[in-house]
């Protein structure tokens, strides 16, 4: 087990965040939030998908007159993203919001961030502050020539410190930058100083698939390290897709153990099978099971690795030469063809869930 960083412990709706408390997922969601209708639609299907905490951007007086009827629908906690609009923030409060996500150098002023966090303490509701590699301060940008890991830190302790200068501490820190080994250093620094729990990510990491690398990277990197509490993985396109990514980044890690967990071989020229299809439709069809609990497969190519690999999963399979041996619980089922592997594993699994 990885040791994670000791943190205090905040909570967004229902959902304990840090203080030894199990990852979050996060996503956003990319629909007019004024549009009730279509952002439940994406909130229930990112909530399907495994997603623990889904934030959504409050750009405006019909954005915030509409998250009465959105919250009330929601399946998970939700955040309002808010920028340059202290009202917006205090709307999102009255209308039931779990939680703020705000830049307190963009919001107003002192004055108002002071308005907005007697408002929140009022209602137990914890403010995520949000750092990014493109907000940065003019000033914070001379003094640490640019966009570097001490400006990102020094501007994150600014507005920690307007925060706690009203008494807030129900607070959540990111300090987003799409340059991962910036992203890395700020992290690392910022855990020197504060125990506040950490939203992690590589912001604008791209398209799913360079972004899901560049996110795997960063993001492992951090919790390989114990660093990180929530975490989002920033891709353009349909949001599900991130949530997808972020538990597949966890359940590399241990870090999340529910579903399937699959072991597949890459093939090489001792497979004798049509492995890269079986595979995909063992993917397909077991996740039409809808299975929760912990549980492991092995698709195995051959003999070299095959008999070891499958035996140590709870199912799988090793493939000869136009046919394949079935495993359950390290133990052989039986021997069949390949054209009944597929249906045979399918059975297996669906006797024992």
């Amino acid at each position: 087990m990885l040791n994670r960083r000791k943190t205090r412990q905040i909570s967004v709706g229902d959902v304990l965040i840090g203080g030894g408390a199990p990852i979050a997922i996060q996503s956003m969601t990319n629909t007019d939030t004024a549009d009730v209708a279509a952002t439940l639609t994406q909130i229930r299907r990112l909530a399907a998908a495994g997603c623990d905490i889904v934030r959504l951007t409050v750009p405006d007086e019909k954005a915030a007159a509409a998250l009465s009827d959105i919250i009330t629908g929601s399946p998970v906690p939700l955040i309002a993203d808010i920028h340059f609009d202290y009202q917006l923030a205090l709307a999102a409060l009255d209308k039931g919001i779990a939680g703020l996500r705000i830049n307190p150098g963009n919001i107003g002023g002192l004055d108002k961030v002071r308005l907005v966090a007697r408002a929140a303490k009022e209602r137990g509701v914890p403010i995520r502050i949000g750092v990014n590699s493109g907000s940065l301060s003019r000033e914070i940008l001379a003094k640490n020539g640019g966009v570097t890991a001490a400006a990102l830190v020094e501007s994150a302790m600014q507005e920690i410190a307007a925060l706690e200068a009203e008494g807030f501490y129900d607070i959540k820190i990111s300090l987003k930058a799409s340059n991962v080994p910036l992203m890395l250093e700020a992290y690392r620094e910022l855990a020197q100083k504060v125990d506040y729990p950490f939203h992690i990510g590589v912001t604008e990491a791209g398209m799913p698939r360079r972004g899901s690398i560049k996110s795997a990277v960063g993001i492992g990197a951090l919790l390989a390290e114990g660093l990180g509490d929530t975490l989002r993985v920033s891709l353009a396109g349909d949001p599900v897709e991130e949530v997808f990514v972020a538990r597949e980044i966890l359940r590399s890690l241990g870090l999340y153990t529910q579903g399937v967990n699959y072991i597949v071989c890459p093939t090489c020229g001792r497979t004798k099978i049509d492995l890269p299809r079986i595979a995909a439709e063992i993917e397909r069809r077991v996740e039409d099971l809808h299975i929760e609990k912990p549980l492991t497969l092995a698709v195995m190519g051959c003999v070299v690795n095959g008999p070891g690999e499958a035996r140590e999963a709870d199912f799988g399979l090793a493939g000869g030469d136009g046919e394949g041996v079935l495993f359950a619980k390290g133990k052989v089922i039986g021997k069949y063809p390949e054209s009944l592997l597929v249906d045979k594993l399918i059975e297996l699994i669906q006797q024992a869930i």
